[in-house]
């Protein structure tokens, strides 16, 4: 519509209370109402979150102040009757959890998720809109990614919704400084403190997006915002356009295993400003913000990012290959310790994110797998397969920024995944049936054909050191002894022990607050050998026979081959190479 605006205003009267105050005018839209929606997710995060349960105190009114009619027509729909005039609407949202996902305000900062905080007119998602932070009282700084109008530090503008949708805000006193990577700056905003050495997180955060970079071929952004929430143990990230938000444990930067985990953080967020942002199957953009937006893609797009932020980590040298194999045979021991892998495809998994991957329960184990880690494990034998096809001339690497380039740079547009399948056997010449195949199948690749091929082997260390187990998992709360989980296909599954039950005793013997009856029971029993377990289900009694059986976790580990041919320690070299 001609000179049609939409502008906001954000405020705070009352952050202690966890509240924002929004203003949205909407100007020259000449129509007799507009249908006003928040969206009910938001992209990275796929689950539907029903934002419009936190607006309150809605209202309309026309230029000079008086109220006019609205409806509410649907969950996150209101209706206002414009009559073809210009109006405000104003509302509250009330904003208290935690998390990279959702916004949180109280007395010492706003963290807006837009999403969760901003009306779209139906029908015009397209439409750009100016975005003004009026920040409480003391608070000085506001960081995102959007781009501030003119001089104007407090009033931002987006060119479509999925730009706004696309850029959090975080408002208050951060610590904010710049360091250029690239070629391009880039903005840290720490919140809540912490024991971090600015001037090392910018030097190890270089390499990252310099690595990163070299992969791709070019960096898309003019300007990069790292938005951090430290918390007293925290952890988490979710991708956006230009930016990226973090959870990380506020003194845990001096500890060498915590630091590394947020720098692989960092990595992996990092890469999904390529891997996710614009290289992107067909249903990831343009988004529909009011439904399940399906697709079975995800374990190339989040499975290849968990690949490579730990093969990023390798390449910085932030880790030795001893721990760059460690954190590689994780991924591995984390779908195979869980019973849903043979239940549950990789591609499956991915369709079904909105139901089952945000939304877990005691038996998630048994029925389900991550896309994160299964997709890391096909993305390795991908990698190991095209560097060893092609004598270590091309790699995963050569796939994706062909990728890149054809579907994002060149067409601007989203692809299937046959047609990733397809340019990734065009640059390389290899095929790579079995493996994209495999992501819809639920019988397993053998792993080692790859390994075996750059001189490595995955073994399982407890195969000749046999574990009893009756498939088991307790947690012990205020003197009870409680079972969270059974393994599906366990003498405890098949015996008949619950979730929720209540542990009382192993062969009359009652279990103390740590439960090491059940513990002595299986350090001294034998395969076979009966014991009786006596449960509390819902305030009744219950004597379970229990047979004692073998432990069905692996403790999987990738090791050298004793012997590797020459041409196996060259890829090696060149799988595991430190550029």
């Amino acid at each position: 519509m001609t000179n049609s605006k939409i502008n906001f205003q954000v405020s705070f009267t009352e952050p202690q209370a966890h509240y924002a105050d929004i203003e949205m005018c909407i100007t020259n839209f000449h129509t007799d109402f507009v249908d006003l929606k928040m969206p009910v997710w938001t992209p990275g995060s796929y689950l539907i979150r029903e934002y419009s349960k936190n607006v309150e105190s809605f209202g309309a009114f026309d230029e000079e102040g008086h109220r006019i009619p609205f409806e509410k027509i649907s969950k996150n729909t209101w209706r206002v009757f414009t009559q073809k005039q210009n109006i405000k609407v104003t509302y509250r949202v009330y904003a208290f959890e935690a998390s990279v996902r959702t916004s949180h305000i109280d007395d010492s900062h706003a963290f807006i998720v837009p999403a969760a905080t901003f009306f779209f007119i139906d029908g015009y998602l397209n439409h750009a809109s100016e975005i003004k932070i009026i920040p409480y009282t003391g608070w000085n700084a506001i960081s995102t990614g959007l781009a501030s109008i003119a001089d104007a530090l407090d009033t931002f503008f987006a060119p479509d919704f999925d730009i706004l949708f696309d850029s959090p805000l975080e408002i208050g006193n951060q610590d904010i400084w710049t360091f250029d990577a690239s070629g391009i700056p880039h903005e840290f905003a720490m919140v809540n403190g912490g024991n971090y050495d600015k001037e090392k997180l910018a030097k190890d955060i270089t390499k990252i997006v310099e690595e990163e970079t070299k992969i791709w071929g070019s960096n898309p952004n003019g300007r990069y915002v790292f938005i951090t929430h430290n918390f007293h143990s925290g952890g988490g990230g979710l991708e956006h356009l230009n930016s990226t938000v973090l959870g990380a444990t506020r003194n845990g930067y001096n500890q060498d295993a915590v630091y590394k985990n947020f720098l692989n953080l960092v990595a992996h967020e990092y890469f999904h400003l390529w891997n996710v942002k614009r290289l992107r199957p067909k249903a990831l953009g343009p988004f529909d913000y009011e439904a399940e937006n399906y697709t079975s893609a995800l374990w190339i797009m989040e499975g290849f990012t968990a690949y490579y932020d730990n093969l990023i980590m390798r390449r910085c040298e932030f880790t030795s290959e001893e721990e760059y194999l460690q954190f590689l045979a994780a991924e591995f021991n984390t779908v195979y310790n869980r019973p849903g892998y043979e239940l549950q495809s990789v591609g499956m998994s991915s369709f079904d994110t909105w139901i089952k991957q945000y939304r877990p329960d005691e038996n998630s184990l048994n029925t389900s797998i991550s896309y994160y880690n299964k997709g890391a494990m096909l993305a390795c034998a991908m990698d190991i397969d095209i560097i060893s096809g092609t004598a270590g001339e091309k790699s995963l690497d050569d796939v994706l920024k062909a990728a890149y380039q054809k579907f994002y740079q060149d067409e601007d547009r989203g692809f299937e995944e046959f047609e990733f399948k397809d340019l990734a056997e065009k640059i390389t010449g290899i095929d790579l049936s079995n493996i994209f195949d495999a992501a819809y199948a639920l019988h397993e690749l053998d792993y080692n054909h790859y390994f075996n091929k750059v001189g490595y082997k995955m073994i399982d260390t407890l195969q000749d050191s046999p574990i009893l187990s009756i498939g088991i998992t307790i947690s012990k709360n205020e003197q009870r002894v409680m079972i969270t989980h059974v393994e599906r296909g366990s003498t405890g599954w098949t015996g008949g022990i619950s979730v929720k039950d209540e542990l009382i005793a192993i062969n009359g013997v009652r279990l103390d607050p740590a439960g090491r009856e059940l513990e002595y029971a299986l350090t001294n029993g034998q395969v076979g050998d009966q014991v009786k377990v006596l449960v509390a289900r819902d305030g009744l009694m219950r004597e379970l026979d229990i047979t004692l059986g073998i432990s069905l976790k692996k403790s999987l580990k990738i090791l050298p081959l004793e012997t590797q041919s020459p041409q196996q320690a060259q890829l090696s070299k060149i799988w595991l190479s430190t550029r």
